[in-house]
């Protein structure tokens, strides 16, 4: 009998476009060919302002989270960029090039002291008049601002919707939704455009909360990364709804362009180890950007155990590519499974529900409807011991926790 650790869920609802849950056992895919980028060629790892400053960050806090990535091992544990957020921006002086404010007082020296610490810096904006917070936007100034940020040194860009919706899309098409797609399509393009022409390899991540299918059309307009989904919130619910809604946009995401469900609540709010490990485990399936928010000077160890397990980094970080999809759903039990290079393969078990399955009622796990045959030799990713799981096998899960196999030589049925 297989026993996890507590594993506590709650009920959830999957947005309108997430696919049903299949029950079919899939063919193992082709051998995908591989897919050259310069930018994001894996889903970015680093840390981003917003989860824990929100708007109070300060030019002092970027520094010492770049020093804490350092002194904690979250740089070798692969974690690279160091974002700010919203509320950075000042003014923009006489021929419209945009300063940074009191809060910032030299942001090439900022960017040279996280280049310093051997890691990468990333800033905010948005394509309309005014940020989420209420500061400097883009709109107008795209080729100014891609050319300053290049100058200061910036490698990532976060480029978020918000003011543009009602000042622009709805003001120019009130009445015409497919034109005010247009206008926000047009808009992430020009900045696209900008960001290309300074020559600098800036990651260009998409913040337009999963309107009108960005998957299908952020590609061309430049973006290594787009938000499906409105904002992620440190409790097991909204991160559940966000993060199993996933399953059907597997087929968008690739080396250079991912998914991006937000940003990590690993260490926020009231999660428990198992909700933060559920957390993590089900991000690393979704080939997701890991970008997380937490106070690092006061992280506890066990989480940053979880935000630096290597072996589980490397499912998220796998250079095939490819993201993971719902295998089958059973009741209040997730099954989920992820190609990696090489052939590998990550199965992965989420209870959803708010009480565990114990003794006479545990899960039993059907390899036969994930395509496989006969005993799976892997590792437990979590545990880190060697495991091996069987069809049928009783497995006892808990309120809201994950069990996570690396299969590096899956069986497959009716395989020659």
């Amino acid at each position: 009998m297989r026993t996890l650790t507590a594993f506590a869920a709650a009920a959830f609802a999957l947005a309108s476009w997430t696919a049903a849950a299949q029950t079919s056992a899939p063919k193992p895919p082709a051998k995908a060919k591989p897919a050259a980028a310069r930018v994001a060629p894996t889903p970015p790892m680093g840390w981003n302002s917003w989860n824990f400053f929100f708007g109070k960050v300060t030019d002092a806090d970027i520094r010492h989270a770049a020093d804490e990535m350092v002194e904690t091992g979250m740089k070798d544990a692969g974690y690279v960029y160091v974002n700010i957020d919203d509320t950075w921006e000042g003014e923009r002086d006489a021929n419209g090039v945009i300063h940074s404010n009191a809060k910032f007082p030299d942001m090439k020296a900022l960017a040279d002291y996280v280049h310093s610490k051997g890691l990468k810096i990333g800033i905010y904006s948005g394509p309309g008049p005014k940020t989420c917070a209420g500061y400097e936007g883009s709109l107008g100034h795209e080729e100014q601002d891609a050319k300053t940020y290049a100058e200061w040194g910036i490698d990532y860009l976060k480029y978020d919707a918000c003011s543009f919706i009602p000042q622009v899309m709805e003001k120019q098409a009130p009445n015409d939704k497919a034109e005010q797609m247009r206008i926000m399509e047009a808009a992430y393009a020009k900045m696209g455009k900008a960001l290309k022409a300074t020559g600098r390899p800036i990651v260009y991540s998409f913040c337009e909360y999963g309107w009108d299918a960005p998957w299908e059309w952020a590609p061309a307009a430049g973006g290594n990364l787009w938000r499906t989904t409105g904002d992620v919130q440190p409790n097991w619910d909204r991160i559940a709804v966000i993060g199993f809604s996933q399953d059907g946009l597997e087929r968008y995401a690739g080396p250079g362009h991912w998914n991006d469900p937000d940003m990590l609540e690993v260490g926020n709010g009231k999660l428990t180890l198992a909700e933060n490990r559920s957390h993590f485990s089900l991000w690393a399936m979704l080939a997701a950007p890991l970008l997380a928010g937490n106070d690092l000077p006061n992280m506890k160890p066990e989480i940053k155990a979880i935000l630096t397990n290597r072996d589980v980094i490397a499912i998220d970080q796998d250079k095939l590519g490819r993201q993971g999809s719902r295998g089958y759903a059973e009741g209040e039990v997730e099954v989920w499974t992820r190609h990696l290079e090489g052939g590998a393969l990550a199965i992965a078990l989420f209870n959803m529900a708010d009480n565990g399955r114990f003794g006479a009622h545990p899960f039993h796990l059907s390899l036969s409807r994930l395509g496989l045959e006969g005993p799976q030799a892997g590792k437990d990713l979590w545990s880190g011991k060697a495991t091996t799981l069987t069809d049928k096998e009783p497995i006892e899960l808990g309120k809201h926790d994950v069990l996570l196999v690396r299969v590096d030589k899956p069986v497959w049925k009716n395989r020659k």
